[in-house]
């Protein structure tokens, strides 16, 4: 059983501190700006949410992001889903049997280790895209490895949706979330244009 309280909470800390000038900020995953990265955190808050508590819809796959979808109050609406969905991965049953997200199911701890691996490489795409600083929990860093460890060499199955790019080689000294994000075909040296 994971705990993605402190995943959760770090992440729903740098949306809330995300400015309104920044949104269209390019962020390290290439097809979304920093709004459409916010609309992806809203969706998959409720989609794993909604996973813990098997109320799954039988989606083919999760809508595309546009910061467009982003409303008013949207610095507290993301983190209360956020709340949300650590706590429906808290509540008993969670990690029993199967579940199921955009489509795809699987035993439920390999779907809170996609939770896991989202809430964590988007806190860091977040954090690198707005300037403030990344960083990860130990729970959370355990939590998403074993998904990481399923996604494969470059043009493996799992990448060829878009959404995680090849591998990208880190230092063996390398932290374990610099690992992770590589893992997830980030390079860890990303800063925003802004930034150098």
């Amino acid at each position: 059983m994971y705990d993605l309280g402190p995943s959760a909470r770090h992440l729903a800390r740098l949306v809330r501190d995300v400015r309104d000038d920044q949104l269209a900020a390019p962020t390290p995953c290439p097809a979304y700006s920093v709004a459409d990265l916010l609309d992806h955190v809203q969706t998959l808050a409720v989609g794993f949410a909604r996973a813990a508590r098997r109320r799954t819809t039988g989606s083919a796959g999760p809508p595309v992001p546009a910061g467009a979808h982003l409303r008013d109050g949207w610095r507290d609406d993301i983190p209360a889903l956020l709340d949300d969905l650590a706590a429906a991965w808290s509540e008993p049953g969670a990690f029993e049997g199967e579940t199921e997200i955009a489509g795809f199911r699987a035993p439920a701890p390999a779907i809170c280790s996609v939770a896991a691996n989202e809430l964590v490489v988007h806190g860091w795409d977040l954090a690198r895209a707005t300037g403030q600083v990344p960083g990860a929990d130990a729970s959370g860093l355990e939590a998403a490895r074993p998904f990481a460890d399923q996604l494969g060499p470059a043009g493996s199955p799992l990448r060829s949706g878009g959404g995680f790019g090849d591998p990208v080689r880190v230092a063996d000294d390398a932290s374990a979330l610099d690992r992770l994000v590589g893992d997830n075909g980030r390079d860890p040296a990303w800063v925003a244009a802004s930034a150098r």
